[in-house]
């Protein structure tokens, strides 16, 4: 493995994400505007798969889930249950630490009106599958959204519709991992009450349970 199997800062291989980062960068030269790396340690039990960084989130900041709504929730609960040194991302220079925890994104390049195509997901599927050839045998992917719950699927090689989505589901997959699913903790699913804080800690203490059961 190679350090851009996890991460390639120079990547157009998306055609339209490629020209929409030119873009970016044309008319906010202050924001991070290029493929976002993930945040945490490669050797953490706990692998968190968001769906792309936000365009005035991850894509400005150039951390998932900092500086925008979805990253409220996420962060508060990681923090709540040991995961974090903080209950919020502000910058990647505010001294934020992930503890055993590592955050990704299905698709690591901002999409226009934050909607990744098919081929899209599954280009950038490589990176993914780099990161779950990290995880260690008793680890979990904890899935926010049906896409990136399908994303981590295709990159074990394993047929999405033999795992159905559902909010703090919990899958066995292969070399003894877990796949946990939870409703995104987007401003839209929060504001239509599809998931709330108490749902959000639920699915992350499902994670953190099984993490719990190896040794």
């Amino acid at each position: 493995m190679t350090a851009t199997d996890l991460h390639d800062p120079a990547c157009r291989r998306c055609p339209r994400l490629a020209d929409f980062l030119d873009d970016v960068r044309a008319a906010r030269a202050d924001y991070f505007a290029a493929p976002v790396p993930s945040f945490g340690t490669p050797e953490a039990r706990l692998l968190i798969v968001g769906l792309a960084p936000g365009m005035h989130g991850a894509n400005r900041t150039g951390r998932p889930f900092t500086g925008d709504f979805a990253g409220l929730l996420l962060y508060r609960g990681l923090h709540a249950l040991g995961f974090a040194s903080a209950p919020e991302s502000l910058a990647v220079d505010d001294g934020l630490r992930l503890a055993d925890c590592r955050i990704a994104n299905a698709v690591k390049c901002v999409p226009p009106a934050n909607k990744p195509t098919p081929l899209e997901i599954t280009t950038c599927n490589r990176h993914l599958r780099a990161e779950l050839a990290l995880l260690q045998p008793g680890g979990v992917v904890l899935a926010l959204g049906h896409i990136a719950h399908q994303a981590v699927l295709r990159a074990l090689d394993l047929r999405p519709s033999q795992f159905a989505f559902g909010h703090a589901a919990q899958h066995a997959v292969p070399t003894d991992r877990w796949l946990v699913d939870s409703y995104h903790t987007s401003r839209y699913n929060v504001q239509t009450g599809r998931i709330d804080e108490a749902m959000f800690t639920a699915a992350l203490t499902t994670a953190r349970d099984l993490i719990d059961l190896v040794p």
